[in-house]
């Protein structure tokens, strides 16, 4: 098994700080190196090798003309998930690289929103032994109700750092 990443190796020192302030300190840390998800306020529930949960709370900041989550903010917080999702697995020595976002807005979002990205075992792997790629990052968008106030499809590349 390939060693961990920096923000692998990060994460796994977050496992010895006390279970409720785990959230705020990972999203605290990742927001202050993404500083967009940082103006958002995105909040990380969990983030492992395989998944990655997120929140963003329907807050002023946030909202659009009709008091729900902006549209771009909806489309950060997919972006965000999976590009943490993929970020747990690049190699130190590549980039992670959003190479398209496609996203259809379903439905008026109500209240908070969650996000969940995944990568399975097959996905991770590619990613460890291909010099560079790309592939679709699932993730599901809920808001309060349960329900996908959008579909998105996330498609992120891997190439190598360039010296």
């Amino acid at each position: 098994m390939p060693t961990p990443n920096r923000l692998a190796r990060t994460v796994s020192a977050l496992e010895r700080l006390p279970r409720f302030i785990r959230p705020a300190v990972m999203s605290r840390a990742f927001n202050s190196q993404v500083r967009f998800a940082g103006t958002a306020s995105i909040r990380f529930e969990e983030l492992t090798e395989g998944r990655a949960v997120l929140t963003l709370a329907n807050r002023r900041k946030v909202q659009n003309h009709i008091g729900g989550v902006h549209a771009a903010a909806m489309a950060l917080l997919a972006e965000t998930a999976t590009g943490a999702v993929l970020g747990m697995t690049v190699p130190d020595t590549h980039l992670p690289l959003l190479k398209s976002m496609h996203v259809d807005y379903t439905r008026r979002a109500k209240g908070d929103l969650r996000a969940e990205a995944t990568l399975d075992e097959a996905q991770r792997q590619r990613v460890l032994t291909e010099p560079k790629g790309d592939l679709a990052v699932p993730c599901t968008v809920t808001d309060e109700d349960g329900e996908q106030p959008i579909v998105c499809t996330m498609t992120w590349a891997w190439v190598p750092k360039k010296r």
